[in-house]
Parts: structure tokens; C-alpha cells; sequence
């Protein structure tokens, strides 16, 4: 996106993590190209006070609201004011009982609106970030099974792709403070090593990436943190400023130099702050556990952060630019997931194909856009999941397991849209009693109204799982909505379902179903 008549803007994004708060100020050009003017770390911490407690202490508040100010007064040397400052939050936040007044006392004494951002977000930003700093490695990344991992102080951000595709995102309550507060102790005296504590810690979360795409054909592991960042400085090769590369050895070997070493000695042997020598050993042991996991012999480590990932989605809307391969991202880890509950496939893209025919052929009559098309989408990939639990009542066992998955790109809020979508895509219409669709906002109850309609006409279309209709034609004639087909198979079951299906169209939009075919007389 370019700046507005041509001009070069300063901006700031802020960074309210477990261990520190952050902030880059960067320039964004007229072509929509930014570089670093200046950054600054400040450590904190929010994530002891939050994993031990669940609430963020007065101290804390105080020393956050402190560091903001600075940063705030440091911003105005640049031209920055609050309003024109991305400033988000994440797990340390996310998990505090009192985060709505802390968030409120920020705002009243810096001016700062902090965005808590949810786990799945994370990763979306993250992705957006190491698509971008790996533009060099496009093609080999598209082509490639690659490992994202990035070890936050609170949570383990992870992103399993498949040629290049999303299968599956993981966002985990395990990150270093945590490590540090419930495995250390518990370890020291025992004579029991921290990295098979951790390796026990995560031998679930590996086994089900193990299902999803077998850890052997892993061909990137990419490291994405500070932690990565120090130890890639230091034996790593610098690709010009966008990332490094290392051999899967050269790592192995640099830990286990490092992996006896306490504190102080990681200070005196890196040159680097006791703040950051302070989690380190326990992040690059979970990246060493991971990566053993694999048989990947390239390690990447881009030179980004999370950070990044807000300037390139919300100030320079490069999320717009990479619409189409954000759409196919998100496709992709639906399917991922689909495939993990023996979906049948050609009926659910058929569903889909038709429900986005529907939708496209009725822009004026249901006035939604992308992001609402989208959620029909994935919504019509995942309708019949349920059927693994259970046929009987498959909707609502879809909603449940969509509602307690890990859709790459979707927010919880989104994901609770597409899960109501599941539900309703058969059975009983949505009702105000129904605690999952009336906990929506009135917005959102209505998009579920709107889409549910046309995914219960698309799934009528294709009652009999036999594909007999692949391309419809939709017109208005007065009352009615005539939705034409060049099928010329028998369409009894197909008029069956739809006499059974369509009542909430017609509630919704106004209009009665009809179904004709094309040259064939019924």
C-alpha cells in the first residue's frame, strides 16, 4: 500500500510480549517499501507474574506503563503519535484475569489502543513475516515440506506445511517462562535433564504432527524468535539481511556447547544481555527436541518477527496483496483438517464449488464480501466432519469439532462463525436458544443466516454424493429463484432434497426454490 500522496510516513508497532515489551519505528516509502529507523527493548515480567497468578501485579503495571511512556516520548522525536502506532499483545496478556483494566490504565496514561491478539493470529502474522523475509526462497519453499516453529516466552507457535500448503497450526500454552516455572525445578537434583523433560513435554504434540505430515519428509525446519536469531548470528550464514541458513550439525553441535553452560556463562560467551541469556537454553532446547523429530538437514532462520508481520498486514495491507495466497493457505489447512477426519471429498468441494456459485450469482441479493465468502467456504469444506463421531446428528458434532480446532488464518471468532455454518448446514434453523449461535453478535448471527441458507441449497444440490450437478445458473424470476442445470442425469433425489432444505432460504431471502434443467422436460 502506498503512503498518501506520495509521502514517506513514520510508524511505530509495539510488541507487549511475556519477557519484554518492544518497539520498531520504521519509514514506509511512497512504494510501499520500509526500513528501520530505529527499536528498542525493554525486559518485563508479565509472563511469571500471569502463568503463576493469572493476573498481571500492581509492580508490574506500573514498570509497563513506564516503559510505555518512554517509548510513547521516544515515538514523538520520530513525527509518531499513539494514533498512528500498531500496538498488540499477546499470550502473557491474552491469559491475565485483569487485562481489560490493564489495557485500560495503558490507554489512559500513553494513549496506546494494545490489540490482544489470539494464538491463531499469531501465526497468521508470523507466516506473513517469513513468507516475506524468504521471497528469495519462494519457488523451493512452494515445493518444500517445511517446520515453522517459534518459542515464545509463553506460548510454541507452530506451522507444519506440505508443499508449500498449510496442514496444520499449533498454538501451545508452552513456552519458556513456563518451561522455566514447571520444569526446572523438577529437574534440578534429579539428575533427569531438562531436554528429556521438554522431549516428554511435547511427545503428544509430536506424534500428532506425525499424523499430518510425517516429520522425516520435513525438508526446512525454520527457526523464527530471538533465540534463533542469536545462535544463527553466531554460526549461522547470512543470506543479505532477509535470513540464515545452517546445517542441521552445525546447530546440533553449537547447543550441545552451549547446553551446560548456566546464565552468567551464556552472557560472558555470546556477548548478549542477561535478559535474553536468561530464557535462551530453554528455547533452543525445544528446537533441538523438534528438529531430531525431523530429518531436515537446512535449518532457515528469518530475520523478522512478529512485528513485521503487523506492519506488512495492517500498515502496509500487504495481507491485501497476498489475498489469493492467503485464501489458499487457509483452504488448505481446512482440508488438512478435513482429510484428518475421512471426509468424503468429492462431495465436499462439490458443496463447496456449488455454495460459492450460489453466492457469487446472489452478490446483490445478500450484499456480503470476501471475508464473509470465505467463511462459506471452509464451512462447506467441513460440513459433514461430524460423520466421524457419529452420523446420527453429524451437524452438531461438526460444529464441536470445528469449534475446538486450529483453522491457520481464522480468529476464534471466525472459526465460531464457519462451526455455526456446520451446524446449521441441516436440522433445525438457528435459534436464539441455541447458546452457540446466540452468543454472536447481531452481525454475525445474520452472516450465519445468510450463509447457512446457501450452504443448505448447495448441499440439496448434491444429495445423493453423486456429483450430477457440477455448474448451476441462478435468475430472479418475481418470487421465485430458478436455479438452472444442463443436467440431464435424473435429479429425483436432488428436488427431494431441496424440497427439505430450502425453507430457511426462503425465510432468509424471500424467495421460493426452483430447480430446472436445462433441454430435459420434467
Amino acid at each position: 500500500m502506498k503512503t498518501p500522496h506520495g509521502e514517506i510516513k513514520n510508524v511505530a508497532v509495539i510488541d507487549v510480549g511475556s519477557t519484554a515489551i518492544r518497539l520498531v519505528i520504521l519509514e514506509i516509502r511512497p512504494d510501499g517499501t520500509y526500513r528501520r529507523l530505529d527499536r528498542a527493548t525493554r525486559p518485563i515480567r508479565l509472563g511469571n507474574d500471569v502463568f503463576s497468578s493469572r493476573v498481571i501485579h500492581r509492580q508490574s503495571v506500573v514498570q509497563a506503563i513506564q516503559i510505555l511512556i518512554g517509548f510513547v516520548e521516544l515515538m514523538e522525536g520520530w513525527g509518531i503519535q499513539p494514533e498512528d502506532t500498531y500496538a498488540i499483545a499477546t499470550s502473557a496478556i491474552r491469559e491475565a484475569r485483569n487485562r481489560d483494566t490493564f489495557l485500560d490504565r495503558v490507554f489512559m496514561k500513553t494513549g496506546l489502543r494494545i490489540r490482544v491478539i489470539e494464538g491463531v493470529e499469531e501465526n497468521h502474522l508470523t507466516f506473513i513475516a517469513v513468507q516475506h523475509a524468504m521471497e528469495g526462497l519462494k519457488t523451493d519453499f512452494r515445493k518444500a515440506n517445511s517446520l515453522i516453529i517459534e518459542v515464545g516466552g509463553g506460548s510454541l507457535e507452530l506451522m507444519v506445511l506440505k508443499q508449500g500448503k498449510m496442514a496444520a497450526t499449533h498454538s501451545l500454552k508452552m513456552g519458556t517462562i513456563r518451561i522455566e516455572q514447571q520444569m526446572i525445578p523438577r529437574s534440578k537434583g534429579t539428575g533427569f535433564p531438562l531436554e528429556d523433560y521438554i522431549r516428554e513435554q511435547f511427545r503428544v504434540t509430536m506424534e500428532g504432527i506425525e499424523h499430518e505430515t510425517r516429520l522425516g519428509h520435513i525438508d526446512y525446519f525454520i527457526m523464527v524468535g530471538g533465540d534463533a536469531r542469536i545462535i544463527a548470528d553466531r554460526v549461522g550464514k547470512r543470506n543479505q539481511e532477509s535470513f540464515w541458513t545452517m546445517g542441521r550439525e552445525t546447530f546440533l553441535d553449537f547447543v550441545r556447547e552451549l547446553q551446560h553452560k548456566d546464565v552468567d556463562s551464556l552472557v560472558r560467551f555470546l556477548g548478549i544481555g542477561y535478559h535474553e541469556a536468561e530464557h535462551l537454553l530453554p528455547a533452543i532446547l525445544v528446537h533441538k527436541v523438534f528438529l531430531e523429530e525431523t530429518d531436515a538437514q537446512t535449518i532457515i532462520v528469518p530475520n523478522i518477527s512478529i512485528r513485521e508481520g503487523v506492519l506488512l498486514r495492517y500498515a502496509l495491507g500487504r495481507d491485501g496483496k497476498m489475498n489469493d495466497e492467503f485464501i489458499s493457505q487457509v483452504i488448505a489447512s481446512a482440508k488438512s483438517l478435513a482429510q484428518r477426519y475421512h471426509w468424503d471429498q468429492s462431495h465436499s468441494e462439490m458443496v463447496c464449488q456449488l455454495s460459492l456459485q450460489l453466492f457469487d450469482q446472489l452478490l446483490t441479493e445478500h450484499g456480503m464480501g470476501k471475508r464473509e465468502r470465505l467463511f462459506l467456504q471452509v464451512g462447506a469444506l467441513l460440513h459433514d466432519i461430524g460423520y466421524f463421531i457419529n452420523p446420527s446428528g453429524h451437524h452438531k458434532h461438526g460444529q464441536y469439532i470445528v469449534m475446538n480446532s486450529e483453522l491457520f488464518g481464522l480468529s476464534r471468532n471466525d472459526t465460531k462463525i464457519v462451526a455455526n455454518l456446520v451446524r446449521y448446514h441441516r436440522g433445525a434453523k438457528p435459534a436464539g436458544t441455541h447458546m452457540e449461535f446466540a452468543s454472536l453478535t447481531r452481525d454475525e448471527r445474520l452472516i450465519v443466516l445468510k450463509l447457512s441458507a446457501l450452504l443448505r441449497l448447495a448441499d440439496a444440490l448434491d444429495r445423493g454424493h453423486a456429483q450430477h450437478i457440477s455448474t448451476i445458473q441462478v435468475e430472479i424470476r418475481d418470487e421465485d429463484l430458478i436455479v438452472s442445470t444442463q443436467c440431464s442425469s435424473d435429479l429425483s433425489v436432488e428436488r427431494y432434497g431441496l424440497e427439505n432444505k430450502a425453507a430457511l432460504f426462503e425465510e432468509v431471502y424471500g424467495y421460493r426454490m426452483v430447480l430446472e434443467q436445462k433441454g430435459v422436460e420434467v
